[in-house]
């Protein structure tokens, strides 16, 4: 089976949350994830996640900086997924799929 993604925009508003928490500096915001998410992050890696839009963010920082500043998720990413294309080839008839697999009555286990 053959699926084709139609490249998704997922805009990081990291500082747009921050800013509405009157959180103005990579340094106010390191502390506040040591202070109330227990997450020792270094400048660089604050700085990064506050200047630049990642390529990826581990599930912990997602729920540390949510914990730190007091909001959501859909606070700080933006997922469309109106432009995700649908699959190419079209799902398989349900004739398709295997029958039981003995007369003992067990089936065969889900694909």
């Amino acid at each position: 089976m053959s699926c084709h993604f139609a490249l998704v925009k997922i805009p990081w508003r990291l500082r747009m949350a921050a800013a509405q928490r009157e959180v103005w500096t990579g340094t106010e915001l390191r502390r506040l994830l040591a202070e109330k998410a227990g997450l020792e992050l270094s400048s660089a890696s604050v700085s990064a996640l506050f200047t630049k839009e990642p390529s990826q963010v581990k599930m912990t920082t997602l729920a540390a900086l949510c914990t730190a500043l007091e909001c959501t998720p859909n606070d700080l990413i933006e997922v469309d997924t109106t432009s995700v294309e649908r699959p190419v080839t079209p799902p398989r008839p349900v004739a398709d799929l295997p029958q039981a697999a003995s007369a003992r009555g067990r089936s065969m286990p889900p694909l």
